[in-house]
């Protein structure tokens, strides 16, 4: 039967997987930023980094289209795949700003998510609309980020990435609630698993994603 307690139970599974998609990310990001080799292979190699780019846009693609006819060992490899290949990417993160700056974006972005996944969990506010609004906003921002390559505008990039900061809060909340709509079409265990997971890289992808806007803004740039 699906209850508040289950739900609770079901959410901090959701929490579980997250992290560790995050603490792989994080491992990884920084094994391949120390070694001069790795760092080669996938930063220094355009083919590689665009490859690896590529590959994850398929594996969210696959995972949202398809988790719920997923075994949940399968969900379950392909969002730790997904993790892993997501850290090697952001390497460059690591070799662009300083340590500093990386560990206070973290820091920030999870007092942020941490306040706003809580108020998404417990509000009895409808945020269905919130969440489509902040859905088309994100497709405008993709349009003017995608113009921002060719114009490498300072005064645009600031916008975007607080315009990023905004979007990406609220889809926070946002997404945290519907975990309660997934959580409500549950049928079985394996179910449970496999909803977990696409919770998980949902909200993985909303933290992420507010970490880096948080980082253009705030962080500060290696001088070496």
């Amino acid at each position: 039967m699906n209850t508040e307690n289950s739900f609770g139970t079901f959410l901090r599974g959701v929490y579980a997987w997250m992290f560790l998609g995050l603490l792989l990310t994080a491992i990884t990001a920084f094994a391949v930023s120390t070694s001069q080799s790795l760092a080669q292979i996938v930063i220094g190699n355009s083919f590689v980094f665009y490859g690896l780019m590529v590959v994850e846009l398929i594996l969210v693609f696959v995972l949202a289209s398809r988790v719920k006819n997923m075994s949940p060992s399968a969900a379950t490899c392909l969002f730790l795949l997904y993790s892993v290949l997501n850290g090697a990417t952001f390497a460059s993160i690591f070799l662009a700003y300083t340590g500093a700056s990386i560990v206070l974006a973290f820091a920030g972005t999870a007092v942020m998510f941490g306040v706003v996944s809580l108020y998404g969990s417990i509000t009895k506010k409808d945020l269905t609309g919130l969440g489509h609004f902040m859905g088309m906003a994100l497709i405008g921002l993709i349009v003017v980020s995608l113009i921002d390559v060719f114009f490498a505008s300072q005064t645009l990039d600031w916008i975007t990435s607080w315009a990023g900061i905004i979007i990406f809060t609220a889809l926070t909340a946002y997404d945290t609630q519907k975990m309660k709509r997934l959580y409500g079409g549950i049928e079985s265990d394996a179910d449970g698993r496999s909803l977990s997971i696409m919770g998980a890289l949902t909200l993985y992808l909303d933290f992420i994603n507010l970490f880096l806007d948080l980082l253009r803004i705030f962080g500060r740039q290696r001088s070496d």
